[in-house]
C-alpha cells in the first residue's frame, strides 16, 4: 500500500529549481484564476485555490521548501506511483528491522517539519511520531501574502483578506464520526497512530494515513469531512495595516492560525505585505520621489506647479527661472511616517519640449534665440 500526496511544483507549474520570483508569479496567476470571489459556487475552483495556496505556503518559504525538497529526495512522497513503499510493520527495505544497520530517521529530525506536515499530506490533523503525547498541542502558524496599495502601505488602513485554513468540522464537532457512529481502534497502525516505511536505508516514521495519527477511526465517517474531523475553508478577516509598511513587512495575528490538535490552542497567522507599485509615487526608505513634467516656458521663465502628495492634498511648488531637466526640489514632511519621524518628498522636474510648432511660434522662438544669442 502506498500513500499519494501532491507535488507542489506540479501544482504551481514551475520547475524544481524555480526562483522565488517565478514561484510568486505562478502563484499570483493561479490564485487570481481560481479565487472563490471570481468563481462563486464552483467547488472545483475552490479546491484548486486551496491546493495553490498550500503549495505557495511551502515553496515560498526557504526553510519549508528546503525540508520539503529533502523529503522528496528521500522518496518520502509518492506522487501517484513514484517513491518508496511503506511498511506498517516497521521493516526496512532489506527485510531487517529498522534500527539494525539502518539510520533511524523521523520528521522531527528535520527540525519542525511537523509544522507543515499536514499541508504536505493534505490531512486535517497534525501527525505525531511514536511515543509522542496525545494531549493538547498548539496548532501550526499560517503564513499568507497580502497585497496592499501604495497609499495604504504609507498611511495605514484596513484590508480584507481570505486565508485558507483548516477548521474543525461543524457537523461532527471534530470527531470525524457520522451521526450515532462509534469510534474504534485503527487496524492499520494497531492504535499507535504512526507507521513507518523504508527508503534508501532510512526508517521514516509518519502519522498513520488511515487514522490521521489519532490511533482511532470512526465506524461510519462523517460525510462532511470524510472522517478527518476537519474541513478546509477560507477565513475572511479585516486586517489593520500599520502605517509605513514595506514589501516584506510582517504582521502576526495571535490565535488566527491552524487549529490545535486535541483541544490545543490555535497557531498564529503571519501576514507578509506585498506593496503594489504606484504610477506616480516611488518610495526609498521614508522618502517619497516623484517626477513632474514642465514645459519650456515654465523652465525658462519660472512658474508655480501643483504637486500631488501621499496625503492627498496638493502642494504648490515654485519653479525658479532657468530650471534644468533633472533638478530636484524637497518638500519637507511629506514622506512616510515611521518610528516618530516622517520623511520628505522629492520632486524631480522633466522639461518637455514641444513636438511641433506653428510657423508663427517658430518665428517667435527664432527671435528669442537671436536675442539671447543662442545658436540653432
Amino acid at each position: 500500500m502506498t500513500t499519494q500526496t501532491r507535488d507542489f511544483y506540479q501544482i504551481l507549474g514551475v520547475p524544481e529549481d524555480a526562483g522565488v520570483d517565478e514561484i510568486r508569479k505562478a502563484y499570483r496567476k493561479l490564485a487570481k484564476q481560481y479565487h472563490p470571489d471570481a468563481n462563486a459556487g464552483d467547488a472545483a475552483a475552490a479546491e484548486r485555490f486551496k491546493e495553490v495556496s498550500e503549495a505557495h505556503a511551502v515553496l515560498s518559504s526557504l526553510e519549508k521548501r528546503r525540508k520539503y525538497d529533502e523529503m522528496r529526495k528521500l522518496g518520502a512522497f509518492d506522487f501517484g506511483g513514484r517513491g518508496g513503499g511503506r511498511s506498517a510493520g516497521g521493516g526496512g527495505p532489506s527485510g531487517a528491522p529498522f534500527g539494525e544497520g539502518a539510520q533511524g530517521f523521523s520528521f522531527e529530525d528535520l527540525g519542525g517539519l511537523g509544522d507543515i506536515f499536514g499541508s504536505i499530506f493534505d490531512r486535517g490533523a497534525r501527525g505525531r511520531g511514536p511515543g509522542r503525547a496525545r494531549g493538547p498541542r498548539r496548532g501550526p502558524d499560517v503564513e499568507y501574502v497580502v497585497e496592499v496599495s501604495f497609499e495604504t502601505a504609507v498611511k495605514g488602513g484596513r484590508v480584507s483578506v481570505s486565508v485558507p485554513v483548516t477548521e474543525e468540522c461543524a457537523t461532527c464537532s471534530g470527531s470525524g464520526a457520522g451521526p450515532s457512529s462509534g469510534i474504534e481502534r485503527c487496524s492499520e497502525c494497531g492504535g499507535s497512530g504512526s507507521v513507518s516505511f523504508g527508503q534508501g536505508g532510512f526508517a521514516v516514521a509518519r502519522p498513520c494515513p488511515a487514522c490521521l495519527g489519532r490511533g482511532m477511526v470512526p465506524e461510519v465517517p462523517c460525510v462532511s469531512c470524510g472522517g478527518t474531523g476537519a474541513v478546509r475553508q477560507l477565513r475572511k478577516l479585516q486586517v489593520s495595516v500599520p502605517e509605513g509598511v514595506e514589501t516584506g513587512s510582517k504582521l502576526r495575528l495571535a490565535g488566527q492560525g491552524e487549529r490545535g490538535a486535541g483541544g490545543g490552542e490555535p497557531g498564529d497567522l503571519i501576514l507578509t505585505f506585498q506593496v503594489k507599485p504606484h504610477r506616480f509615487f516611488r518610495r526609498q526608505g521614508q522618502n517619497i520621489h516623484v517626477t513632474v513634467p514642465i514645459n519650456l516656458a515654465q523652465a525658462a521663465l519660472g512658474s508655480k506647479v501643483k504637486v500631488r502628495t501621499v496625503d492627498g492634498s496638493p502642494v504648490i511648488l515654485k519653479i525658479p527661472p532657468g530650471t534644468q531637466t533633472g533638478t530636484r526640489f524637497r518638500i519637507r514632511g511629506q514622506g512616510v511616517a515611521m518610528k516618530g519621524r516622517r520623511g520628505d518628498q522629492f520632486v524631480e522636474v522633466r522639461v518637455e519640449m514641444p513636438k511641433s510648432l506653428s510657423e508663427e511660434a517658430a518665428d517667435r522662438l527664432r527671435e528669442f534665440a537671436d536675442a539671447a544669442g543662442l545658436r540653432y
